[in-house]
């Protein structure tokens, strides 16, 4: 027993260190520090943060495109999942696959069909059209989850609610929505961090909104070969948003679950 109880621990730190250890690399070039020298230095983050202007500006737009994207989600995707939580109709088992395949669908099979829709409506190239194309890509994902949710808790206090006068809108703000809180957030949370990774749809939607994913191709591309340090803390300035938003939501995320329809 001891034995097993030795190789998880030994099995588990091989993982932590397996994940961690390219992250430890990355901060250590972007300090200057090197098994050949050990010069630190914050000279590359000044260059990045002053010199390099574009690149705060897009880490602002990624920050303001993960948030509008995790709010409009946030909505269609509760709406969405209560009205199919609380339907009955032939086709309902259909529907619901249909989130689970959505949601399992590459990115490249949503950005032709949404390039063209949102050329027809001059959308292309903006923070709204950007934002709607990613709110098409992960509302299939948090409608499906929160779908999970809502069928677990139990429909009498909304019917109660009804019986009082209740609308539907003030059913599920005052009794759906509390049951659900945490979970919506924890959904929410890992929304917010796909659309902040996301490289694709902002890459073949803009040509002058870009975002940080988009900023750091453009790094590596025409930087890799002269500054290796000053794209190290490129990278983990553009790491370090997204990193507190995990750690804030660490206690939510610990409870996320992909629970299904049922």
């Amino acid at each position: 027993m001891t034995s097993r109880f030795s190789w998880r621990f030994v099995i588990i730190g091989l993982a932590v260190v397996l994940c961690v250890l390219p992250v430890i690399w990355t901060v250590l070039a972007s300090l200057d520090i090197s098994p050949r020298a050990f010069n630190p230095s914050l000279e590359h983050y000044r260059e990045v943060v002053i010199e390099k202007s574009g690149f705060m500006l897009e880490v602002l737009n990624s920050l303001i495109l993960a948030a509008l994207t995790t709010f409009l989600t946030g909505i269609i995707a509760t709406l969405a999942a209560y009205g199919i939580a609380r339907s009955r109709f032939a086709a309902r088992a259909i529907l619901v696959q249909s989130l689970l395949v959505l949601s399992s669908l590459p990115v490249i099979a949503f950005v032709i069909p949404l390039r063209n829709m949102l050329g027809v409506l001059h959308l292309t190239d903006s923070l709204i059209g950007t934002a709607l194309a990613e709110v098409a890509l992960y509302a299939p994902f948090a409608t499906y989850v929160l779908l999970g949710y809502i069928n677990k808790n139990s429909s009498n206090t909304e019917h109660a609610a009804r019986l009082e006068g209740a609308t539907v809108l003030q059913v599920l703000r005052f009794v759906v929505l509390p049951g659900i809180a945490s979970d919506l957030a924890a959904t929410l949370v890992i929304v917010f961090v796909f659309s902040w990774n996301q490289l694709l749809i902002p890459m073949s939607l803009n040509f002058q909104f870009k975002t940080v994913p988009m900023g750091m191709i453009d790094f590596f591309t025409f930087e890799r070969e002269l500054d290796w340090g000053t794209a190290a803390a490129a990278l983990v300035v553009s790491l370090t948003p997204i990193l507190l938003v995990v750690f804030w939501a660490q206690r939510l995320l610990e409870q996320f679950r992909f629970s299904g329809s049922d």
